[in-house]
């Protein structure tokens, strides 16, 4: 039987320097006058589930060559990404995947990073995004080197369906465990990612509002997104926001709620009882590029400025080639002050199609989300 192949990144060249040594000042603007703020890094491109949307068996097999362990950028090579990222702004940075509890001595890492500070001497809001799978046995040694808080990724409560949708027979229970042990460490406030497909989990919508309401935990719908193009991603299953809303509300009376900041991607929802709040990220049907502040570090080293981008820069050639930290910081810079990426606006501005894809773009996997 013929394999398919997803390549998964471009192999484009090294940044090329074009103009003077930029030291880094604590901001950089893109030509829409965003800053730079947050900075997610991929630590690995495996995980141990197969999410039909993110990473499907029928692509992600067991012949599936992931990258070698050589062509991952090292801890030190992070560490000095990351330390010049933060002189340039950074506030935030986020650990992913793949999925990131499956980088062997990841905690070694986190306490390289929980080091960092801000040129104001803040320190940095270091966060990991789980699939919660490894989270109970991890919880403390994440808290115990640094990690300020987690985000586990959760798609339903009903047993049968979350294995069919990991794909991997991993039971809720073990999920609900890690957050349960991230609470007690004190990773928190913890959020709880539910990616809602029509069709197929958002009738596990409100007994997700029922079962996290009043936990501490805030729960975060997001929109089925047209990412990578492995996930066969078509519009119509995709439910939107104003729909989430709608339905929990008609179960527990909700009211609109400030966002932290212009850059948060969540529109917030509290309950009207006071007992916590919801969030819905609408990137498919209310685009928030307009306010995105954030840059994507993928596993083996490339930059990449969208969620949605078919190409990245590549940072570990630079690394590895000899580069000082003012070339790379200046690459850096000039790459982000070239930045005009906003997809999610130009898809919503564009007549509602199929869902096909006409150019290839990066996986969700190989860059995390």
């Amino acid at each position: 039987m013929s394999r398919r192949i997803i390549p998964v990144a471009d192999l484009s060249a090294a940044p090329v320097i074009a103009g003077p040594v930029q030291t880094p000042r604590g901001v950089l603007h893109d030509t829409l006058s965003r800053p730079l703020r947050d900075l997610r890094i991929s630590v690995t491109d495996r995980c141990n589930f197969r999410c039909v949307y993110c990473m499907p068996r029928a692509v992600f097999d067991k012949d599936y060559a992931f990258l070698p362990h050589s062509a991952l950028l090292s801890f030190e090579e992070i560490e000095r990404l990351a330390r010049l990222f933060v002189a340039h702004g950074v506030e935030k940075i986020r650990l992913t995947g793949g999925e990131p509890l499956l980088r062997k001595n990841l905690e070694f890492l986190i306490e390289r990073l929980a080091q960092l500070t801000t040129p104001a001497g803040r320190p940095i809001d270091l966060t990991l995004t789980t699939n919660g799978s490894l989270l109970e046995r991890k919880a403390r040694s994440l808290k115990d080197a640094g990690l300020t808080r987690v985000t586990v990724s959760l798609d339903a409560l009903d047993d049968t369906l979350f294995r069919r949708m990991n794909d991997a027979d991993f039971a809720v229970a073990d999920v609900l465990d890690g957050i349960a042990a991230a609470h007690a460490v004190g990773l928190a406030p913890i959020k709880v990612n539910m990616v809602v497909k029509r069709g197929t989990n958002d009738g596990e919508i409100v007994p997700m509002a029922r079962h996290f309401k009043s936990s501490g935990a805030v729960l975060r719908f997001i929109e089925y997104m047209d990412v990578g193009t492995s996930n066969g991603w078509n519009m119509a299953e995709v439910l939107p926001s104003a729909d989430v809303v709608t339905r929990i509300a008609e179960q527990f009376p909700l009211v609109p709620l400030e966002a932290h900041s212009a850059a948060e991607t969540a529109q917030r929802w509290g309950y009207a009882d006071g007992s916590g709040e919801i969030g819905v990220i609408s990137s498919v049907t209310r685009a928030f590029c307009g306010s995105c502040t954030r840059a994507r570090l993928s596993t083996e080293g490339k930059l990449y400025l969208c969620l949605f981008a078919s190409s990245g820069h590549d940072l570990r050639a630079l690394l590895r080639g000899g580069a000082s930290d003012a070339d790379i910081a200046t690459a850096v810079a000039e790459i982000w002050q070239g930045r005009s990426d906003r997809y999610s606006q130009l898809r919503g501005s564009q007549p509602a199609d199929s869902g096909e894809q006409t150019s290839r773009r990066v996986e969700m996997s190989y860059i995390g989300g």
